[in-house]
């Protein structure tokens, strides 16, 4: 059974703790909190607003600079290392291309633990692809040897093309897990999505409320109407059952404990039709979605 069978078979049965196995044989789950340009104190503050709620997945980056604040947040909920792994809490660690090659990945996976004070991260990205094939290849097999060394329990990819997974592929090298994606409505990446699936690579879906933009859209007006929820709330129930793992971004608690008031209904098909024709490629994305990179 694959991550998105899984995920079909129990659509009407999600929860806030609903998880899927990745193909490393360790689970996900599937609603998390994102913390990007979420100022040191308000990380800490956000993640246990997310602990709270009942989330038990952050999604960090070197770039954000607040992967100490989440340490300090997972420390202070009171929660054990050992009982997160059982509840999957999956702080998500991202090297960027400034930090590639072997060498220096290698570098800020060590700091990013001693950052976390954590004896290993969950899932660890390769942030973006923009660095050349050259040094993609490096910090991959640098990430595969953390990975081997127990550092690491996952490993995948950010903002990668079918050209950039193709090329780990023909290095005849193990493929991702992840591929973390802008996707929502209007960007649905689908090639991307339809390769990832077919190699059992889940996907993550950043920037799944658009950043804000185009709340005012008439067909999710009429479906917050329609099923007495927030646009936000819609947004992240479509990504949840398009069988993708959203990652909201919010500093404010009600704000993080409203996205995650999304198991109580469901988008019927028709609507989810509906929504699935809002795609218009690259042109709906509102972050840098740099998949285009060579």
């Amino acid at each position: 059974m694959t991550e998105l069978d899984e995920l079909s078979s129990h659509i009407a049965s999600l929860e806030i703790g609903s998880s899927v196995l990745l193909r490393s044989e360790f689970r996900i789950p599937l609603l998390g909190l994102g913390v990007y340009q979420v100022t040191k104190p308000e990380t800490v503050s956000a993640c246990l607003a997310a602990f709270d709620a009942g989330y038990r997945h952050i999604d960090s980056a070197q770039v954000y600079r607040n992967e100490a604040e989440v340490g300090i947040a997972f420390r202070q909920s009171g929660l054990r290392r050992e009982d997160v792994f059982i509840m999957f809490l999956s702080p998500a660690s991202k090297v960027n291309s400034r930090n590639h090659g072997f060498d220096k990945a290698t570098e800020w996976i060590n700091k990013s633990l001693m950052n976390f004070q954590m004896d290993y991260i969950d899932l660890f990205l390769i942030h973006d692809p923009f660095s050349g094939k050259e040094r993609r290849l490096e910090t991959w097999r640098a990430l595969i040897k953390a990975r081997d060394e127990g550092k690491i329990r996952s490993i995948g990819v950010s903002n990668y093309s079918i050209l950039h997974l193709e090329e780990i592929k023909e290095a005849d090298l193990e493929l991702p897990v992840v591929n973390q994606l802008e996707i929502h409505p209007f960007c649905q990446q689908r090639p991307i999505v339809e390769w990832c699936r077919n190699h059992r690579v889940f996907v993550q879906a950043y920037c799944p409320l658009l950043r804000g933009q185009r709340w005012d859209n008439d067909l999710l007006v009429a479906l917050s109407q329609k099923y007495h929820k927030s646009v936000p709330q819609i947004l992240v129930r479509w990504s949840l059952q398009a069988g993708y793992s959203p990652l909201p971004k919010s500093t404010r608690a009600e704000r993080i404990m409203s996205n995650a008031r999304v198991f109580d209904f469901e988008i019927e098909i028709q609507d989810m039709v509906q929504l699935g024709l809002l795609d218009i490629g690259d042109q709906g994305a509102v972050s840098w979605n740099p998949t285009y990179a060579p």
